[in-house]
């Protein structure tokens, strides 16, 4: 996976993150995308993570890896 450093991951914009208004998931590229969509996932699961937010990461991670 590539590295994304938290000085990097401060400098993106909310928009490219699963949950914007949390700045969660980062979605930078397709790898990041992929590996936000299997810990939302997993999350919801584990009931730590609604349905309504797992859809909205997947939405997300689908438009990112469909370019």
């Amino acid at each position: 996976m590539a590295k994304l450093t938290t000085a990097r991951r401060n400098t993106l914009p909310d928009a490219a993150f699963g949950l914007p208004d949390e700045r969660k998931y980062p979605m930078p590229d397709e790898v990041h995308a992929r590996d936000a969509k299997a810990r939302a996932s997993a999350q919801a699961h584990e009931g730590k993570l609604s349905a309504a937010k797992k859809a909205k990461v997947d939405r997300k991670a689908d438009r990112i890896l469909d370019k």
